[in-house]
């Protein structure tokens, strides 16, 4: 879940990275490298981000897991639960945990740890941003997150390793639903033992955290008692603000490395030696700018248009962006079931977007009460993606904007507590290939992913029809007709749709490009490093 993305930043991240590191001295790395997958990465200073029940971003896969899961190729598979029915009327599903599952201390997985772990994140206390999207469908769980009950009435242990799950719908994707953190498994002793308790998590998945050094690095050692067996490569090693990430792989220090449109260029082209180490993709990611339909003046459909109309996106991909990317002008990206070409959208035509302004119950760009858009990022530094939006708002409309910085670490927390400008940069990448995770999960009234409160009982219906639709043409042809809604009433400004572009060593096997954020370290392998 992406997972608001701050500052249009469309990278999937296992941790949302800091802005900068203290100094430190060197840790040593007292693992065997040639048979460590060695990675880069940052950490955030906000403990909620590495809590699977709390965290906006993908959460750590290596040490948690949960009854199901995505595989590399985007189906779903058993993790936790090695099988599972479901009722008739498709509202009750009944799952077998695997026997020989365990946690990382040795404790053997029983359905009550995953009673306890979903009605921990449903708990009022946690006050968890997800629950109530990937869990909601439960029945019980949205009396559990409003302080009506302390129990999951929808959730029984039959038996050690036999859970129950009553639904309040039957819902086609709910499977798909618990490929999320939010419903991952945690140890109740680990949780409770203090409050850094995820510095030393007890989870069940493939890896376990070896070493966590601040700032340095974070070495995982392969669980050996795994249910699926155990991963091929013996650890995983994550060296933290160790440099940048190109010059790392080019000196044969990390084996992985993303790298930015400016770089892409050089890879691209097939006399660089090391173009045949890249990977590329359309990863299942939309970008856009939210804005506040509470607050004036977004609270007018005509100034929301005419802000849309007044984007130029072919030239903020080719200025921006180096043409390295495609123009969003729908919520579904490329690769996703109901995506189409022929969307009717809001094309950039700033006379259109004037007029609409001039229509709106604010006249025009006088009228307008000041209007401030929040970013993430640190001191008086503007991202270039706001600097470049707000003037183009400024040229065609008349508009000026005010950009204000919120601290990275909780750009989030203050987006979802509701601090932020009328305007605010984000984005949403896919947690399962479903239109329902961003048709619904974005724009659906009740929604807690609905950040800038965008209401219309005509697409509350249309998408509570669609939720329980089981025929799979209907259930597409439903979600278009609630896109063309969406793109019509503009509650967000739709940018780009991000390329991925990948460096991978030789020596790394069974890597393929996945354009959702799936496990895939438990996939691969080393040969020759």
């Amino acid at each position: 879940m992406n997972k608001v993305l701050p500052a249009l930043s469309y990278a999937t991240l296992i941790f949302v990275i800091a802005a900068s590191a203290p100094p430190h001295a060197a840790v040593q790395i007292n693992v065997p490298l040639d048979h460590a997958l060695v990675l880069e990465g940052g950490e955030t200073t906000n403990p909620r981000e590495y809590d699977p029940a709390t965290t906006h971003s993908s959460g750590d896969k290596l040490v948690f897991s949960g009854l199901v899961a995505l595989d590399p190729n985007l189906r779903l598979v058993p993790d936790l639960a090695e099988s599972w029915n479901v009722s008739p009327d498709g509202m009750t599903y009944t799952f077998q945990l695997r026997r020989n599952a365990k946690f990382h201390d040795g404790r053997a997985v029983t359905a009550q740890d995953v009673i306890f772990s979903w009605e921990r994140a449903a708990s009022p206390a946690l006050g968890s941003d997800t629950v109530l999207t990937y869990l909601g469908d439960i029945i019980g769980v949205r009396e559990i997150a409003s302080g009506q009950s302390e129990n999951i009435n929808g959730i029984k242990a039959l038996d050690e390793h036999t859970l129950q799950v009553s639904l309040d719908a039957p819902k086609p994707y709910f499977l798909l639903k618990l490929t999320y953190p939010t419903a991952f498994i945690v140890d109740s002793k680990n949780v409770m033992s203090g409050p850094d308790w995820y510095r030393h998590p007890n989870g069940t998945g493939p890896y376990k955290l070896k070493e966590w050094h601040s700032f340095d690095v974070m070495i995982y050692e392969r669980f050996e008692d795994f249910y699926l067996s155990p991963a091929a490569i013996p650890y995983v090693v994550v060296r933290l603000y160790a440099g940048e990430g190109l010059r790392l792989y080019e000196t044969n220090e990390i084996d992985v490395t993303g790298i930015g449109t400016s770089d892409a260029e050089r890879f691209l082209d097939p006399q660089e030696p090391l173009h045949s180490q890249l990977i590329s993709g359309v990863s299942l990611c939309t970008g856009f700018v939210y804005f506040d339909t509470t607050r004036p003046p977004f609270d007018d459909v005509n100034v929301r248009k005419a802000f849309s109309l007044a984007f130029d996106r072919q030239k903020f991909i080719d200025v921006l962006l180096r043409g390295r990317a495609l123009p969003a002008i729908g919520p579904f990206p490329p690769g996703l079931p109901g995506f189409r070409y022929g969307l009717d959208s809001l094309p950039y035509d700033p006379s259109k977007a004037r007029e609409l302004l001039s229509q709106s119950k604010y006249g025009d760009a006088a009228g307008l009460p000041p209007i401030v858009y929040s970013d993430s990022g640190i001191g008086s530094s503007l991202n270039p993606d706001a600097a470049a939006m707000a003037e183009m708002w400024e040229q065609n409309l008349g508009v000026r904007i005010t950009v204000e910085n919120l601290e990275y670490n909780y750009y989030l927390d203050q987006i979802y507590s509701g601090s932020h400008g009328q305007l605010f940069g984000g984005g949403w990448c896919a947690d399962y290939p479903d239109p329902e995770n961003f048709a619904d999960v974005l724009f659906h009234s009740q929604s807690s992913q609905n950040l800038g409160g965008y209401s219309n009982p005509d697409l509350d219906h249309l998408l509570e029809k669609a939720r329980i639709e089981r025929d799979v043409n209907r259930r597409i042809a439903l979600y278009q007709q609630a896109e063309e809604i969406i793109v019509q009433d503009a509650p967000v400004l739709f940018t780009t749709h991000p390329l991925s572009f990948e460096l991978v060593k030789p020596y790394v096997k069974g890597y393929t490009f996945t354009p959702i954020t799936v496990p895939i370290e438990r996939y691969l392998w080393l040969e020759g490093k």
